[in-house]
């Protein structure tokens, strides 16, 4: 009986991992290319550094113990998130703004472009239904809410980043994808036409249009839907006619923000994660101290800090990363832009003013 009961489970878990949304394993002449990388190694991608994914001293024991014996009790907020729903489907092509979904998603237009950043609409960033739902009031937008696309760009294959259910249902809105290597097989699995993706290694460059460029960088992170790390992950310079946008996913603390920042000169705005960060994995996460130093190396003129305010993927109060990184910003002298989910901000205006919505929510 046991063993029935046990090879019914495994019968039933291979059925349940054979949905589309947990992707596809790159293959034949994608795989070859990724052989081909300098940062793939005995069968995995690899970071510039060596990036355990646990501190020193630390175990998933002691990890675990830490999540059920000293549970963070603000971990999610106690009413709905306020927001601010902007008409994307309306808006002046001529307009130069952005529009913060939650978390690490985001919507630009930029010198008459449109694109998307790492677009999670759904409710769950869980492969099953009931987990890691969004904080009420956060998912004010919907794929419908979304127009056409010019520029898709995917950092990671991670739920939080790469939303099945979002990505499917605006397949004939996108145009191009832009993404790290190996992510296209998945992508190619739910219906995007091989020739609408631009898979990318570290330090690769490809001219989108004559006067926008995407720069795909390293980041200090890791991959995988199910295995671990055969896919790449990346952070990207956006160049357009008139600004730098550093598109950072997610990723630890490293040299490669140094780099970056001596190459480009300056950069613009610089989207960086601040949140579901711990110091039992300080390094494929930035600490808000961290997010500030990687600002200063990257030359940036102002943050957009994400990775916060809609999912609790971490054991922190929901509004710290928000409520730290504004301290710190402040005395930094590095302007944050802290818009509410779906306010306009415009990337012209320097003058624009945001509120501290967080400290409105207990």
């Amino acid at each position: 009986m046991i063993i029935t009961i046990v090879a019914a489970i495994s019968i039933g878990i291979c059925i349940f991992v054979q949905h589309p949304k947990f992707g596809k394993l790159p293959k034949r002449e994608r795989l070859a290319r990724i052989k081909q990388s300098p940062h793939y190694k005995n069968g995995t991608f690899q970071n510039l550094n060596y990036t355990p994914v646990l501190s020193e001293g630390i175990s998933y024991l002691t990890v675990s113990k830490e999540f059920f014996f000293k549970k963070e009790k603000r971990v999610a907020p106690n009413k709905p998130i306020p927001t601010s729903k902007t008409d994307l489907l309306n808006l002046n092509r001529s307009s130069d703004v952005l529009v913060w979904f939650g978390h690490s998603s985001y919507f630009m237009q930029i010198d008459e472009k449109r694109i998307l950043v790492d677009p999670v609409l759904s409710s769950s960033v869980s492969p099953l239904p009931f987990g890691m739902k969004a904080f009420e009031g956060t998912n004010i937008y919907t794929a419908h809410d979304i127009p056409e696309i010019d520029y898709l760009f995917i950092t990671h294959d991670h739920w939080d980043h790469l939303d099945y259910k979002t990505v499917k249902t605006l397949k004939e809105k996108i145009k191009y994808v832009i993404c790290p290597l190996g992510v296209g097989e998945t992508l190619e699995l739910w219906g995007y036409d091989k020739s609408r993706i631009i898979e990318q290694d570290w330090n690769e460059t490809n001219k989108l249009d004559s006067n926008f460029i995407a720069h795909c960088m390293p980041a200090r992170h890791f991959s995988g839907r199910i295995f671990k790390n055969k896919t790449l992950w990346a952070a990207y310079v956006l160049e357009t006619p008139t600004m730098k946008i550093f598109i950072g996913g997610d990723g630890g603390y490293d040299v490669h923000f140094a780099e970056i920042g001596k190459h480009f000169g300056s950069i613009d705005l610089a989207l960086l994660e601040n949140g579901q960060n711990n110091k039992n994995w300080r390094y494929i996460h930035l600490m808000q101290d961290e997010v500030i130093q990687a600002a200063k190396d990257l030359h940036a003129k102002r943050i957009f800090p994400g990775h916060s305010a809609k999912f609790a993927l971490a054991n922190h109060a929901w509004d710290m990363p928000l409520t730290t990184l504004t301290e710190l910003s402040n005395n930094a002298n590095i302007p944050l832009i802290t818009s509410l989910i779906g306010e306009q901000v415009n990337l012209k205006d320097s003058s624009q003013t945001f509120f501290e919505w967080w400290k409105t929510v207990e």
